[in-house]
């Protein structure tokens, strides 16, 4: 029982985790009934309507207004994309960065954050890693700043064994000296709450297919709209300030929005954003700040019963410094993965072990389940080895 909400109510919009049981939130959720139904009326409307599209895009609208609240922003700073890596991908290319720059980004970061800046190496932009620690700040990012540095992107949340950086603090160095600020928010974002103005971010990234509760193939775009310089890299009738009725390009008009609807190319993932309209009413109604709380008192809960039986943990301990949904166990994933799903756990191999991701929907009886596991392999705690020991003499 949590102290936060119930858990058991919010359990039942998860069939999925009545069979099986689910700790593998970060690499995607179970489908909740309301995102279901979601989906299911924008079938139906296309059914039996053939689709009421003015309809599909005045909700649109309303979903994007419930997106820039839950990231502090305001809906015109907001658009849809396909997911992270596109996300990414628009940042990176929007900023005009030229031969000899510089972009620093954190050795062994996320791959698809890294590939967006790394391909920029074809105009002769420089990408720095500095080394990742269980502690990033300003301070890890300071002593490599110099006067070729033009931008920071990172990860808000790592997804191989749950850091939690501090993000507000590179923003504000990214501030003071005059610099951009790229943040991949996807394993953070519907568990943790994110405020984009106090990261004073630049661009955030991120899809929607796990803490947000949608399957895949729709991503968020953050664009700080005092950036007017940002341009995408591509161009769209869907993307200038007045689209042609007429549909005929002209090269006189080719004027951008004031919107973050320059980075969209139209024809959105709308049965998607429908379901993304019913996961945040979800996750508003339960409180982000109990979810994340609720997960902060698994993620204790983990760690304590992984300390008897002497399993460790990979990455931060200290609330402070981790994510309250994700943990990495020091288990060896080529032996203990199939173990788990035969057991019928679900969870995910990672660089270092097995990776532990929590939802909303999860109780201390899942991690039960899954110690009840480890222990019935025999892997032995501090006490019974101490037992083996004395009795060996």
């Amino acid at each position: 029982m949590s102290q936060h909400y119930d858990v058991a109510a919010i359990r039942r919009a998860f069939p999925a985790a009545e069979h099986v049981v689910y700790l593998d939130s970060g690499f995607q959720t179970p489908l909740s009934r309301p995102v279901k139904e979601a989906y299911e009326r924008f079938l139906r409307e296309g059914f039996e309507t053939a689709g009421p599209k003015q309809i599909w895009l005045n909700r649109l609208e309303e979903t994007r207004a419930k997106v820039a609240a839950l990231l502090g922003a305001q809906p015109h700073e907001i658009a849809f994309t396909k997911n992270t890596s596109e996300s990414m991908n628009i940042a990176a290319n929007a900023l005009p960065l030229r031969a000899g720059d510089k972009v620093l980004m954190i050795h062994g970061d996320h791959p698809n954050n890294a590939y967006a800046f790394l391909n920029l190496a074809k105009k002769g932009v420089e990408v720095a890693f500095i080394p990742m620690t269980d502690v990033v700040n300003a301070d890890s990012f300071r002593s490599h700043i110099d006067e070729r540095t033009r931008a920071i992107s990172m990860s808000h949340v790592t997804f191989h064994a749950g850091h939690r950086f501090d993000v507000e603090s590179v923003g504000q160095l990214c501030e003071q000296h005059g610099l951009y600020f790229v943040v991949d928010v996807m394993q953070g974002i519907g568990v943790t709450p994110i405020d984009a103005k106090a990261m004073k971010a630049t661009f955030i990234g991120s899809g929607t297919h796990k803490g947000l509760l949608v399957p895949q193939g729709l991503g968020l775009l953050y664009w700080d709209a005092t950036r007017v310089e940002l341009e995408p890299a591509y161009l769209a009738a869907a993307s200038l300030a007045e689209p042609p009725l007429d549909f005929i390009a002209r090269p006189d008009n080719m004027a951008l929005p004031a919107t973050a609807g320059r980075f969209e190319l139209g024809n959105f993932n709308l049965p998607a954003i429908q379901g993304l309209d019913a996961a945040i009413d979800l996750i508003n109604a339960v409180g982000i700040g109990n979810v994340e709380a609720h997960c902060f008192d698994l993620g204790d809960y983990l760690i304590e019963r992984l300390d008897q039986l002497d399993v460790g943990l990979v990455g931060p301990r200290d609330r402070q410094h981790r994510a309250p949904h994700i943990y990495v166990v020091a288990l060896p994933a080529t032996e203990w993965l199939d173990y788990f799903t035969q057991n019928g756990i679900r969870v995910s191999p990672e660089r270092d072990g097995i990776r532990v991701s929590l939802g909303m929907f999860n109780t201390t009886a899942d991690i039960d389940r899954l110690i009840e596991a480890i222990r019935a392999r025999n892997v032995p705690s501090t006490q019974a080895r101490t037992a083996v020991l004395s009795k060996l003499g």
